[in-house]
This record gives structure tokens, sequence and C-alpha cells, in this order.
């Protein structure tokens, strides 16, 4: 070997780790390789072997014979300590229980309760891994019978409720009732249920997949020997938050209710605000590995029923492991995923969601999440707040108008001013010309660099105060507005005129009430200040009309988002600005309710008496 060879050998051998065979654990080497190495040995031992006599060379050759035999036999896990006669007869009893699991098929989804409790506690443990997975409880028993039954419960500890358990299942079953009660197998179950378990909901099930979604959502699991059935009762239980006050919606005149993470309180308050017999629930379990139940609310003599099963098919059409929240299913169901404004209505109050059930929408609410999908959703909807119905119709178009304006500065402001300043000096006064021209002496950057780098200063000074905790928050956002606006003025790195643009374009952000919708109008105006620098006010015209057809262009489960404007459709008094509660009498057309006519001609049926002006 040369000095080569051998200086590559070690450095190889300083890089790649090699472990040794001695170590416990698997030898994971290939049939190919193990037969080359032993016959390798094979011929270093011959050649020992002729210097040996002959009576010892004729062991040593039956001696390598046994090894070189047992060389191929599969890798097996090379043990240090031997097992203990409890753990031989723990691996034992496992390799048992395999054997009797393999003679019947062990899928959940084709696994039937079977009438031996010792089969299916020992189905249980291989499906929850007992006694690894510690917050699986299984608690033997026996039912006080005549004579008394072996059975034992399944529940998660911290999903279901244990006073439940201890006061409405293990109580009852294990206190004697009837001592000349005589049931046989095929009745025990039912029997169980109608006279010992006094819980409201109460199941006799037969299949393991049905079986496991109870127990993996809080229920609990029966099983008695000689039962070929399973008794699941509801004990839900876990801890939740308590109905809170909206976080990002918030009124001050109109109720102050917002959604939580449990479905059930969250359907609770729907049903609780809408007291109509018509108001359907409906679940679906979405998520493989989760399965978490997506309940979509509607009014069924209302809503239109094309509506509600394209809402269906979509929803039970998603093939995935895990759906979180709304916001992850939003994205399964939506039209156009890459366009930046969204198609569907995210909001955290009930009373939204109420008011537009009575509008024929559907309503799509994730298990575990605080918000709600509303279905179809347009532009105008996205835009106006609850608010708007809560006060008079005056102050309520005057936030509507304000709203408006605060759009269009959000979006184009910042590339108004790049624009006037780089190509349209002549559209300004001269007197604010000169003072523009006069704050941008000592800056020596160009105007697009100055925009760009205040609108990522200012978005990350509100990321900050949205991810750090409250009272840190409120502070950053001070320190970053006024502090470092100030230092960057007095240093010459941007004019002072720029970041009056800046806040009043972050002020104007603030008042559109949809999160999203918010998003897309702030991602946008980037792309219109850099059609300004380029192009100016024809950049920006043609940034609009691109903007308006690609609007135009989207829908939202088939309703067209600018509906009712384009296309023009009938519809009542509230799409930019609103009329007076009594006349909106019509729903809209492009949802094709059910019933079109929200109330009579005449609805303050007071005036009807009114003779002379005065009410009879």
């Amino acid at each position: 070997m040369s000095f080569f060879q051998q200086l590559r050998k070690k450095i190889t051998n300083l890089i790649v780790f090699d472990e040794g065979k001695e170590q416990e654990g698997f030898l994971l080497v290939s049939e190919k390789e193990n037969g080359d190495q032993e016959r390798q040995e094979g011929k270093k031992s011959k050649q020992k072997e002729k210097k040996k006599s002959n009576k010892q060379g004729k062991a040593d050759k039956n001696k390598q014979f046994r090894v070189k035999k047992e060389a191929f036999k599969k890798p097996v896990r090379v043990s240090k300590t031997p097992l203990s006669l409890a753990e031989q007869r723990e691996k034992n009893k496992e390799k048992n229980m395999e054997k009797s699991m393999k003679k019947e098929p062990f899928f959940p989804e084709k696994l039937f309760v079977s009438s031996s409790l010792e089969v299916n506690k020992g189905y249980l443990e291989k499906i929850y891994s007992l006694p690894k997975n510690k917050d699986i409880i299984l608690r033997e028993f026996y039912i006080a019978l005549h004579p008394p039954l072996k059975a034992f419960v399944l529940f998660i500890d911290g999903l279901a409720e244990k006073e439940i358990i201890n006061n409405s299942i293990l109580k009852p079953l294990m206190v004697l009732l009837d001592e000349e009660a005589k049931i046989e197998g095929s009745e025990i179950a039912e029997y169980i249920k109608e006279h010992l378990l006094p819980g409201h909901d109460v199941q006799v099930l037969e299949k393991y997949q049905q079986i496991l979604d109870w127990v993996n959502y809080g229920g609990t699991a029966i099983f008695i020997e000689g039962c070929a059935q399973c008794l699941v009762v509801e004990t839900k239980g876990w801890d939740k938050r308590a109905v809170g006050k909206p976080e990002v919606e918030q009124v001050i005149m109109g109720p102050h209710e917002a959604f939580n993470e449990t479905l059930r309180s969250n359907t609770g308050l729907i049903r609780k605000a809408l007291r109509n017999e018509n108001l359907i629930t409906e679940m679906v379990k979405v998520g493989s590995r989760n399965k978490i139940d997506v309940a979509i609310m509607y009014l069924e003599d209302l809503t239109n029923p094309q509506l509600i099963a394209e809402v269906k098919r979509r929803i039970t059409s998603i093939k995935t492991d895990y759906v979180g929240v709304s916001g992850v299913l939003e994205q399964f169901i939506e039209d156009e995923p890459f366009r930046l404004s969204p198609q569907i209505l995210t909001t955290e109050r009930p009373d939204r969601v109420v008011s537009f059930l009575v509008e024929g929408h559907v309503t799509v609410i994730v298990d575990g999440g605080p918000q709600a999908l509303i279905v179809p959703a347009t532009l105008f909807s996205l835009l106006h707040s609850s608010e708007d119905y809560y006060l008079r119709m005056p102050y309520g178009n005057f936030l509507r108008i304000l709203r408006v304006f605060a759009l269009f500065i959000a979006i184009l402001t910042p590339s108004i001013y790049v624009s006037i300043v780089t190509f349209h000096q002549e559209m300004i006064p001269t007197e604010l010309l000169l003072a523009i021209a006069a704050s941008r002496a000592t800056v020596p950057f160009p105007t697009i660099f100055e925009v760009f780098a205040m609108e990522f200063a200012f978005e990350l000074i509100r990321e900050a105060g949205v991810r750090v905790p409250g009272v840190i928050g409120n502070t950053i956002g001070i320190v970053g507005a006024l502090i470092l606006g100030q230092a960057a003025v007095q240093a010459g790195i941007v004019s002072p005129i720029l970041i009056i643009i800046i806040a009043i374009t972050g002020l104007a952000s603030f008042a559109i009430p949809n999160y999203s919708i918010s998003f897309a109008f702030r991602g946008r105006r980037f792309i219109f200040t850099i059609l300004a620098a380029f192009f100016g006010f024809f950049g920006i015209s043609g940034g609009l009309f691109l903007f308006l057809l690609s609007l135009v262009n989207m829908k939202s489960f088939g309703v067209p988002f600018l509906a009712p404007i384009s296309p023009k459709t009938k519809t009542g008094p509230d799409v930019v600005l609103r009329g007076p509660v009594w006349s909106m009498e019509e729903r809209v057309d492009y949802l094709d309710p059910l019933e079109r006519s929200r109330q009579p001609n005449i609805s303050r049926g007071w005036i009807k008496n009114r003779r002379g002006g005065r009410a009879k």
C-alpha cells in the first residue's frame, strides 16, 4: 500500500463513523457481503489448519463448517445480558397475543367486537400501545348481576369527565339492583343500556372504528364478558375556555360574545341567537389522522340546496392527514388559492354568523378554532362591519364612507407620492413642491428606496406588536413609531413628509374591518408603488385596471366576487351605503334563496293606523 493510500485511509477513518460490531444492535450486512467475508476468513483459517495435526484439523473443519452455516442466517439482535425469567414470560405472552391476532383481521375499519373479554383487551392494548400510553385508562370491574359479569371501561384521561364515569357508569353497574335478573349474552348490552346506565347518550356498537371515534373524542367504552357488543357513553369533559369578548371584531354597540375553541359551545351560541327549528347542523369528519369534526350550518327552508351540496362536496372530498383550524380548511375549499383577495369570510362573532344565515349563506365551523367560515363571500360583505347595522342609518353610512376612503388611501397613497415626486411635479402647487424638495435636500437615497424602507419598518413594527405580549407590544409600537421615525428624519435617511404619508397609510389599513382583506390590500400597495416608480400615473392606472379585472373574474362558490354590482343584479339598499332597516324588504338574488322576501312592504305596522300624521 502506497503512502497516499495509507493517508487516504487514515483521513477516511477520521471522517467516517464506523461502529464496532461487538456493540449491541442489528448487524445490517447483506447476504453477499456476509458470504464474501466468510470466504476470506475461510481461506485464512485453512492455511492455519494445515500446520496442525490431522485429528485436530478434522475437528476444526467441522467447527468451521458449522460457523459458516450459521453465518448465512438472518441478522439477529445481539444482547449483552440474558433475559430474566419474567421478561421471557412477557415476551412469550406478546408472541402468543400476536399469533392470536393474526388469525383475525386486525384493521380497525374491519374489526368487530369479540365475545371474549381478553381478546378485546388485547386488541385495545395493541391499538393504543398499552401500557406504554399512560393517558389511556383501562379499568376492570364486575357488573353486579346474577351471576356477576366481568367487564372493563376504556377512556382517555383529560378528555372524559371522571365524575360522570364514576357516578353514571361505574356506580350503577357495580351496585346490585336486581338479584333475580337473568340475562343471556345477546341481551346483556341492551339490558344494561335500558336499565342500568342513566347517561343521556348511550349507544350499542359492534365495529371497532366507531368505538375508537367515540373514545378519541371523550367518550367511554364498556366491554362485557360474553357480549359481542360494546356500550359507548357520552362523557366529554375536557377543559375549555369560557365565552369571551371578540379580539379582532370589536364593537361599541352590539353583543360582546365571541366563539371559543369548543364546537358545541359555538353551535350553541348560534342557536341561542337564531331560535329556529329549520336551522340544520350537519357533522363531517375531516383529516385521516386527527378526524376533526366540521359543522355545516344552514337554514333548510331558506338556503339554496345547490349551495349546500357544493359546500358538502368540497369538504368531504378533502384527503389529508390533519386539518387544525378554520384557516387551514379555508385554503382547501376556496376557489382561487393564488389570488390575494380572500373568497371566504371569516368571523369570530356569533351575531354576524346569524345575520348571514338568515340571508341564505352557509356557515362552516371547525372544532378547535374560534372562527367560523361564511360562504359565499363578496367584496362588499368583507368591507362591512357588524356595527354598521347596530347604529342608526346616518351613523352607519358615515362609517362606510370613511371606510371606502381608507381603502383607497391604504392602496394608493405611497404610489401617488412616488409618482408625483418622480414624474409629475406639475400636479402639486409650487409652495408644496418647494417644501417637498427642501425636505428631501439632505436625503441621499431615491424616493422608491425611502418608501420601501419605511413601509418595511412599519410592517416590522406591526408584526412585532402582535407577536410580543400585550403590554410590551403597545410599548414597541409607540417606541417604533415615534423614536425610530424621528431618528430617521434627523439622520437624513428619509424626509419628514414621507413619515406622514406612511403613518396615514398605516392608519387607513387598520380601518379595514376584515383581517384577510386588509392583508390583500397591504400586499397590493407594494405592487402599485413599484408601478408608480417605473411608469408614474400610467402605471397606477394600469395597475388599477388589472386589479379591477382580477376582482371581476373572481368567484366564491359560484357567486361573482363583485356581486351585485358586476354583474348587475337586483338587490336591496345595502351595498356600499345602506338604507333604513325597514326598507330592506328582499334578500339578495345572487344567492337564489328559496324565499326572497325578508319582510312585507310595510314592516312597521304601527304606521298603518296613522291619520293626518298622527297614530290613531
